[in-house]
């Protein structure tokens, strides 16, 4: 059997990384909010999916973060096995480095899966 060729949105999202942008308005600081209602990962321990509404809050300094980076950022967890509060975590985190914003909150809010809701916070 042959090599499954990628199709372009694939190649996109393996290539995936946050791009930081200069703020348009550094001397303000006002506050950016974000929700990306459709993110995916796999259960670590099931390998069943999960779905969760990521939402992300931050007041930027030097830098903002590039839209488009973000949701095939965002989309490069779909197929990888991590748990709730990994992802939400890794997300802050990476977010935090790449944008070193004066302040950010992070929501993992996963979807209930066997009556169990789970909502990740992480902030500074």
């Amino acid at each position: 059997m042959g090599k499954k060729e990628m199709r372009y949105g694939e190649e996109a999202i393996e290539q995936a990384g946050l791009e930081p942008w200069p703020n348009p308005s550094p001397g303000q600081d006002y506050t950016i909010d974000i929700s990306f209602p459709e993110f995916t990962c796999l259960c670590p321990r099931s390998g069943y999916p999960d779905f969760a509404t990521i939402q992300i809050s931050y007041v930027p300094d030097q830098y903002i973060v590039e839209l488009k980076s973000l949701k095939l950022y965002l989309n490069s967890f779909r197929n990888r096995y991590i748990s709730h509060e990994e992802s939400t975590n890794i997300i802050f985190s990476q977010l935090k480095e790449a944008l070193k914003p004066k302040s950010l909150k992070v929501v993992g809010d996963f979807h209930p899966r066997g009556n169990v809701h789970t909502v990740i916070t992480v902030e500074m």
